[in-house]
């Protein structure tokens, strides 16, 4: 009696076991009877089904993409979220996940997502971040920018098959840039792009993460070969005088990050103050949240070409 007690306690554990190891299997693949797409991104190729659910994306422009299709999201990282996506902090059935670089991974597996998009700032968790479901990365090439902006639209158009809005976005963009290209030509004055973080510059040329300025919109370069850096290179108040910029764009991180704006008086400094840009009122304060927060989606591209757009 005790033996056949054991054996139907044990038949039930493997039964139980087998179960549960279908379930997660289930979970963890795609279903062969639902369209799928194929996704070749800079590490790796991903298969993902065509019009996913459950989605999650874990950077803003990826966010500002899937806005732009009206597209729902299940979850994103909610910290320091710019204030044109506002709408996604306050909508509690979106859940939050973060922060663009410290992702709540329990979170993360609870969603079971179909689909993941992310760029640069995870691209060290992107081996972990694939195992919870299909993940796209997203990031721009800043010596390509124009090319990569268009391809990673393309994922987003191929996804959810929308296609024709998204080649009516590019296109819309590809004339907004011609036109301030022609602006910048006839004007022919030279720039200097610097980020301010707690007291300090740096400074970023063509190929750089604000490069888009001299790659893509055609101002030329106050200073040639700059350190193409993500943190840019380091560059004094005595640096920026000599440099002698025409015009100088200025990024206040710690505006976005430490939500404490920098006095301008800080920034415009004696030095600063001798200038060209200073003199004849061309010192320019770029929105950090577009262009230290996002600038890669369709949103804060169309934001940054406006901005220079309007400055000249």
């Amino acid at each position: 009696m005790k033996i056949t007690y054991k054996l139907f306690a044990l038949t039930l554990l493997v039964v139980f076991a087998s179960c549960k190891k279908e379930k997660n299997q289930s979970q963890n693949s795609v279903d062969e009877n639902l369209e799928t797409v194929t996704i070749i991104h800079d590490l790796g190729t991903t298969e993902v089904i065509k019009n996913p659910k459950t989605i999650v994306a874990l950077d803003f422009a990826s966010l500002e993409n899937l806005d732009y299709l009206g597209v729902k999201v299940a979850g994103i990282p909610k910290s320091n979220i710019p204030s044109y996506l506002q709408k996604y902090q306050e909508d509690t059935s979106i859940v939050d996940l973060g922060t663009l670089k410290e992702i709540n991974f329990e979170k993360l597996n609870e969603l079971n997502p179909d689909v993941i998009f992310m760029s640069a700032r995870l691209q060290n968790q992107y081996d972990e971040l694939a195992k919870i479901a299909p993940t796209i990365y997203t990031e721009v090439d800043y010596k390509d920018y124009m090319n990569a902006i268009t391809k990673n639209l393309g994922y987003f158009g191929d996804i959810f098959g929308e296609n024709d809005k998204i080649n009516a976005a590019i296109k819309e963009i590809e004339g907004k840039v011609d036109e301030i290209k022609q602006k910048a030509s006839d004007l022919d004055q030279k720039a200097l792009i610097v980020l301010h973080n707690n007291g300090r510059f740096s400074a970023y040329g063509k190929g750089s993460r604000f490069g888009v300025i001299h790659d893509v919109l055609g101002m030329k370069e106050a200073v040639q070969n700059l350190e193409v850096a993500r943190h840019g290179q380091t560059a004094s108040n005595e640096f920026i005088q000599e440099a002698n910029p025409d015009y100088l764009f200025v990024i206040d991180r710690s505006a976005v990050v430490d939500k404490n704006a920098t006095n301008k008086t800080e920034i415009e400094n004696k030095l600063i103050q001798q200038t060209t840009a200073y003199k004849n009122g061309k010192i320019v304060y770029l929105d950090p949240e577009v262009w230290y927060l996002s600038g890669g989606g369709i949103i804060s591209v169309n934001k940054m070409i406006g901005a220079i757009n309007e400055v000249l």
